[in-house]
């Protein structure tokens, strides 16, 4: 009996795919519990109407991410922190600080995202790389700068 997967199905195929599988597996498991259903004439053409819905969905979002890393190819990110007597800084740099400054200039990019080997502990210039769906990527510069009292966000934001 051929069926149509409505998920992916471990050791059988993926969702959207036309499978052939035994009459008693597809009435007795597959069926009852909603994994799949009988690929008919009807199934069939709904299927391929999901197919369009998919495509066209994934088009739009690949346009947002094309433009989000048009966006933040190059962007400088300027932070500035408080820093010690012999130059080290109070507070480590991590991804998460600067996935909340890029948020701050309207740029949505989760943690994971963001390519940081090691927390950042000095001032300075550094390459940061950020992968983003659809295999894009961008790199941002992020420049780390000493200031006398940079203790909020809006001192943060102003520099």
């Amino acid at each position: 009996m051929k069926v149509i997967l409505l998920q992916d199905v471990e050791g059988l195929g993926k969702k959207y795919e036309i499978k052939e599988v035994k009459n008693g597996h597809a009435r007795n498991f597959l069926f009852p519990k909603k994994i799949a259903r009988a690929a008919t004439k009807q199934a069939l053409k709904w299927l391929g109407d999901q197919k369009l819905v998919i495509e066209k969905e994934a088009e739009e979002d690949l346009k947002k991410v094309q433009a989000l890393a048009s966006g933040l190819d190059g962007l400088e990110l300027n932070i500035v922190v408080k820093v010690g007597d012999e130059g080290q800084l109070f507070e480590s740099i991590n991804s998460q600080k600067i996935v909340e400054k890029l948020k701050e200039m309207g740029f949505e990019v989760k943690k994971s995202q963001v390519k940081l080997e090691n927390p950042i502990k000095e001032t300075g210039e550094f390459p940061i790389n950020i992968k983003l769906d659809h295999n894009l990527e961008a790199e941002i510069k992020v420049i780390i700068t000493a200031g006398p009292e940079a203790t909020s966000k809006d001192d943060l934001a102003e520099e």
